[in-house]
């Protein structure tokens, strides 16, 4: 049977891992030794994965040693593909990690990419990676696939083995294999595309969807704030009808909806098609932050509390509710619009960590949740079970007389908040 090694055991690759580790030889990969420590130790600082999963990955070790990776036949790659500063896609980490398995190829071998990209990057970008620093030649000594991660980051329902896979390979053949391949652990079933380039397309449109259905959302929320219109409600009534949509607005981050949608607009600039509705969407969703923080200040004053140099609280830092993911989390966007009013920021997340936190973004995140009665504005940023349980009163008692609370994800009962989208 042959190895495989996973490249790269962040919260796509270490789920991967594990499964195929249950029934076959695998080698996870990662250049970062502390987490290659903390994997052996059983521990995941993702939660992705808890001890039992680690007990039944019997046949997978792991290294940080890219010497080790030449004892593999098939490379499954699963770096991240972040965009830089100017919503450029990033392609430095998987170049990066092409270099390395190019480094231990063979003839034979088969590299399978689960990165999200545009399509035609795997074939225009990593093919001549691999065929450099192997010296062999595509789809005559080595061969290449794409089945693109459908993860959804703390998500305890939809798992890894229980998402439909979308596969594909750059041969038939390959194909094939790289279908069976995945078909043995995905009890969904998989789905194979005709090319590596449809894989790829299929990937780039979910969340790209997605984002523009929340982009939707946000605008109709900003048009019924003009109104006096409550959002929530107006969304309750459309949702009476089978087939209205049941998406809510709110903030678009971390490493897929909010990030995908550039690489797929990237391309079609490339080839000579400027997108519209896709960068129209873009735009929306990333001024919410700045909405949020306006209102907050809106309402602070009506409720006649001074602004500057005012402690307002944050709730809520990782991109999403339930998960110590901060990847491009726009609770950041909120942040940095309220240090413009030169407001006194605080963040409390009892999922982070916050030294993460601290390093990404060069904020202090609380490590403990503060003392009560000294704010004058609590915005309540994610919906954490944590907040959800302890309800109004108790998130209330934080703040000062007068205080407000802006329900971003509108986890409270109407009238318990002062402002929400």
């Amino acid at each position: 049977m042959k190895k495989i090694a996973i490249v790269g055991l962040g919260y796509v690759g270490l789920p991967l891992a594990i499964e195929f580790g249950r029934i076959r030889p695998v080698l996870g990969f990662d250049i970062c030794t502390d987490r290659i420590d903390q994997l052996k130790l059983g521990e995941d600082r993702t939660l992705e994965c808890d001890a039992e999963d680690f007990a039944k990955a019997k046949y997978l070790t792991y290294t940080a040693d890219a010497g080790a990776l030449k004892s593999c036949q098939i490379y499954i790659i699963t770096v991240p593909t972040p965009v830089d500063k100017a919503n450029r896609p990033n392609l430095i980490p998987l170049i990066k990690a092409s270099e390395t398995v190019g480094k231990a190829l063979k003839v034979g071998d088969i590299v399978v990419y689960e990165s999200t990209v545009y399509p035609g990057a795997t074939e225009e970008v990593c093919v001549p990676v691999l065929e450099e620093f192997s010296g062999l030649k595509f789809n005559q000594d080595f061969y290449c696939g794409y089945s693109p991660e459908r993860i959804n980051p703390g998500d305890k329902e939809h798992r890894l083995v229980n998402i439909v896979k979308v596969t594909s390979g750059s041969t038939p053949e390959v194909a094939d294999q790289v279908n069976a391949l995945y078909s043995s652990i995905i009890k969904a079933g998989t789905f194979k595309a005709s090319s590596i380039k449809v894989a790829e397309a299929a990937k780039v449109i979910e969340n790209t969807q997605r984002d523009l259905n929340i982009a939707l959302m946000n605008e109709l929320s900003l048009i019924f704030h003009k109104l006096g219109i409550d959002t929530l409600e107006v969304l309750e009534a459309a949702g009476t009808k089978w087939n209205f949509l049941p998406f809510r607005p709110g903030l678009v981050g971390g490493h897929c909806i909010g990030v995908d949608p550039y690489y797929l607009t990237h391309k079609a600039v490339e080839v000579g098609y400027h997108p519209e509705v896709i960068l129209s969407g873009r735009r929306i969703n990333d001024l919410m932050g700045d909405f949020i923080a306006d209102e907050t200040v809106k309402l602070m004053l009506k409720n006649g509390i001074p602004v500057l140099r005012s402690r307002v609280l944050i709730l809520g830092f990782a991109f999403k509710e339930n998960c110590p993911d901060l990847r491009n989390t726009k609770v950041v966007d909120i942040v940095r619009a309220l240090y413009r009013y030169n407001v006194q920021v605080d963040i409390y997340d009892p999922w982070i960590d916050v030294e993460e936190a601290k390093l990404e973004y060069s904020f202090n995140c609380l490590k403990e949740l503060p003392k009560s009665g000294i704010y004058g504005a609590i915005i309540l940023a994610v919906g954490h079970k944590q907040f959800v349980q302890a309800g109004a009163t108790a998130i209330r008692a934080l703040g000062s007389p007068n205080s407000i609370i802006f329900d971003v994800k509108s986890i409270l009962p109407k009238g318990d908040a002062e402002g929400r989208l």
